[in-house]
């Protein structure tokens, strides 16, 4: 006798966009706590809520084995969160989407695609620990 044979499982997933949530930031006036959210991550990208090129960003260092943290930025904090990063760095200005590594700004989306295509980003992450292999 011959039949078929019916299974279904049921599994929980998230989506990468769930599992990636956004660091939470209260800001305090003074930088205490952007300047330590940059400084407990390896790789931290800060940009705007639903910023394009911060994904570009993000999906480019997860495919490079990178789980960078990500600091979406509302826009009534934007022009105080800019402040206090430009604060962190010594008064450079800061553009979003910024890209921290190892505590010190590495540069915009402009500036990770081209060390990637370089050869040099691999490295840079290996030295900061932000990959092991």
């Amino acid at each position: 006798m011959q039949g078929t044979i019916s299974c279904a499982r049921n599994y929980n997933m998230t989506t990468v966009g769930e599992s990636l949530r956004p660091l939470p930031l209260k800001t305090q006036g003074n930088g205490e706590s952007v300047r330590a959210v940059v400084e407990e991550n390896a790789v931290i990208v800060i940009g705007r809520r639903g910023c394009c090129m911060c994904h570009v960003v993000r999906r480019l260092l997860l495919g490079l084995g990178v789980n960078p943290a990500v600091l979406e930025i509302e826009e009534e904090k934007e022009e105080e969160v800019l402040r206090e990063l430009e604060r962190i760095g010594g008064g450079d200005t800061v553009k979003l989407p910024a890209v921290y590594v190892g505590g010190r700004l590495f540069g915009g989306l402009d500036r990770v695609m081209a060390t990637h295509i370089s050869g040099e980003l691999v490295p840079i992450l290996k030295e900061v620990g932000a990959l092991w292999l």
